[in-house]
């Protein structure tokens, strides 16, 4: 069903699935992509035209996603276009699986086959990516990017700004401290602290 404005800020490739999603879910709803890059600016984007983000544009009744995988920047816009009017739009694919009793932050992303189990609890600006599981109970924090085929286990608490790569498994009740990195493919066993990243099977620190 159609729906009010939304701004979907970032026309790269994570734009491009967010785009999908959204006309999956809501129908030719009155789209905009928008960008900064010049390169961008005036491409097709499925069938949509890029147009030019403007940071101090008045975004007052209309909602909008930021659709950067970058955490630090999504989280920056997602300020800046909140500061400005705008409110923060949750865009969710039809595939994915959401439990009644799971909670979904504002503006926050949940792609195709990404699965929320009961008393989950995700925060703003997230990105929960294609075939990502949070299972039950698990807290995620504001703007994390959690990569395809991500897994958590249950009870699993994620931070503020954290990305985990594609098909890496946190163990069921560990702690992943904020801005953490968890490499793609690896498997954490022990609790991350803030700022740090880890590798390999069994994860390990590596700075």
């Amino acid at each position: 069903m159609p729906t009010e404005r939304i701004f979907l800020i970032g026309a790269g490739g994570h734009g491009l699935v967010v785009l999908d999603a959204l006309e999956m879910a809501e129908g030719k709803a009155d789209v905009r992509v928008l960008d900064e890059s010049a390169a961008r600016i005036g491409r097709k984007f499925l069938d949509l035209t890029v147009q030019r983000f403007d940071p101090g544009m008045t975004m007052v009744g209309d909602r909008f996603h930021v659709c950067i995988g970058d955490n630090g920047a999504r989280a920056r816009l997602f300020d800046t276009l909140r500061a400005a009017g705008g409110s923060p739009g949750t865009v969710t694919h039809p595939g994915a699986t959401v439990a009644r009793s799971a909670t979904i932050g504002e503006g926050t992303f949940l792609a195709a086959r990404a699965v929320v189990a009961p008393a989950a609890v995700v925060g703003a600006g997230v990105i929960v990516n294609h075939g990502t599981i949070v299972d039950h109970e698990c807290i995620v924090g504001s703007y994390c990017h959690l990569a395809p085929g991500t897994t958590l286990g249950g009870n699993v608490r994620i931070g503020e700004r954290v990305f985990v790569g594609a098909g890496a498994n946190i163990l069921p009740g560990i702690s992943i401290g904020d801005a953490a990195i968890i490499g793609a493919g690896a498997v954490v066993r022990a609790d991350v602290p803030p700022g740090t990243t880890y590798v390999g099977v069994p994860a390990r620190q590596i700075r």
